[in-house]
């Protein structure tokens, strides 16, 4: 794979140097007819790296807080100096091209340079790179691409390419349109990496949905008590928090609520909490259970699966409501709560991605339905035995060749467990 200015991939990792930095003859001074160096090339392509990953970094910082846009962070790069950055740090806030130009005013460079006698002095003949192919539409905020075009920047280093119809390309064209160079794919894994639930969310209409759950090595749960705190150490517990964090929207089911009480928060320093959704066929999640008594103070969606006679006139329903969670009614046809319907109904309130921490029955429901994108699975060094709870009950399969296939994304030591990323090859 060769890295040129645009319609080939280009992972950082992955693509042998001496390939990877052939654009890079056009630009650099010729010495006495002879062309750069392969050490010279190297140098410059391991900065150019590095300033990659730092946009990366600062997209980060627009976790929990960006949903359903994506995560996008930009660095403005002048004589192999950083000048500029930023990221996108909220939903309908500036999009991270235009506050990392904004962050140029601030710098040293523009204090120190007197003879500089406006921005696009100053950012003649500068890099930005960027995560995510810059808009090119009117949304919330106006096009980047206009910011960009205006300031004088004179090559644009992109990262993953925009499925957004609105986006899609368009970006890219406007920018080589107004004589900026524009470079594609690079670092593009890691870029990629950023956004999953994004782009999932604006190819589909429905969130991507992660499945999480902790085990013995064993495979269990819980113990034939029914005790399951704590299975996972405390590395672990927190991580589960990040996730909460990161995901606008967590599911439970009915026994998980009656058998744990929780809360379902993100309880770490400056997170947002998820909208919690319940799923209860009968409504009989009690009103002292802490889901409904912090319900007014975090959106909370319960989710039946009655007739239409009795969803109209359940007193159940309307007390509920009173504790200030919203109650809807999705039933299936074997009784159950619909998870198709569920992950419709989010998709078109536009949560980009579900956090599932249910029990077994939830976990198989969801698995049976095609709604699970990416499995997580906490592995604590402990054997329970015995007859205890599975992270996946239901009817399960009659054969082997039945089974839900999953695909090994990554594994990772968590302080004394071992997390492992599954990806499941679902698009429902």
């Amino acid at each position: 794979m060769k890295w040129k200015q645009t319609g080939k991939r280009t992972d950082c990792k992955s693509v042998p140097l001496s390939d990877s930095l052939k654009h890079l003859n056009n630009k650099r001074p010729k010495r006495s007819g002879i062309g750069p160096t392969l050490q010279e090339y190297e140098r410059e392509y391991m900065i150019e790296e590095k300033f990659m990953r730092r946009a990366v970094e600062l997209a980060k910082g627009g976790i929990g807080a960006v949903d359903p846009n994506p995560l996008v962070g930009a660095v403005i790069v002048k004589d192999n100096k950083i000048i500029g950055e930023g990221y996108h740090e909220r939903y309908g806030g500036l999009h991270a091209e235009r506050n990392a130009l904004a962050s140029v005013a601030g710098t040293d460079l523009c204090e120190a340079t007197a003879h500089f006698q406006n921005l696009r002095d100053i950012l003649s003949g500068a890099d930005m790179y960027v995560t995510l192919e810059p808009c090119a539409h009117h949304g919330k905020t106006p096009p980047c691409t206009e910011a960009i075009i205006e300031s004088g920047i004179s090559r644009v280093i992109i990262g993953s390419r925009d499925p957004n119809p609105l986006v899609a390309g368009k970006g890219v064209q406007q920018l080589e349109a107004a004589g900026i160079e524009v470079i594609q794919d690079f670092c593009r894994k890691e870029c990629d990496a950023l956004n999953k639930k994004f782009f999932h969310f604006i190819t589909t209409g429905k969130p991507y949905v992660l499945m999480k759950y902790a085990m013995t090595a064993d495979g269990k749960i819980a113990t034939k008590t029914g005790a399951s705190k704590w299975i996972s150490c405390e590395k672990s517990r927190e991580y589960v928090h990040e996730l909460r964090n990161e995901y606008p929207a967590i599911l439970a089911g009915i026994g998980t609520v009656l058998a744990d009480d929780p809360m379902l928060t993100a309880r770490i320093p400056g997170a947002r909490n998820p909208m919690r959704v319940i799923t209860d066929s009968s409504l009989r999640i009690p009103a002292g259970c802490n889901i409904l008594k912090t319900a007014a103070d975090i959106p909370t969606v319960i989710i039946s699966a009655m007739t239409d006679k009795e969803f109209g006139s359940s007193e159940k329903k309307a007390m509920i409501e009173n504790m200030g969670a919203e109650v809807i009614n999705l039933p299936g046809e074997d009784g159950h709560v619909d998870l198709k319907k569920v992950v419709n109904f989010l998709g078109e309130r536009k949560i980009s991605g579900l956090l599932i921490e249910g029990g077994g029955g939830v976990n198989y429901s969801a698995l049976k339905a095609g709604i699970v994108n990416e499995v997580n699975v906490f592995v604590a060094p402990k054997i329970f035995g015995g007859a205890a709870k599975t992270p996946v009950g239901g009817e399960g399969v009659e054969l082997p060749d039945e089974a839900v296939g999953l695909i090994l994304i990554s594994s990772e030591l968590m302080g004394e467990d071992v997390l492992l990323k599954y990806k499941t090859g679902s698009n429902t």
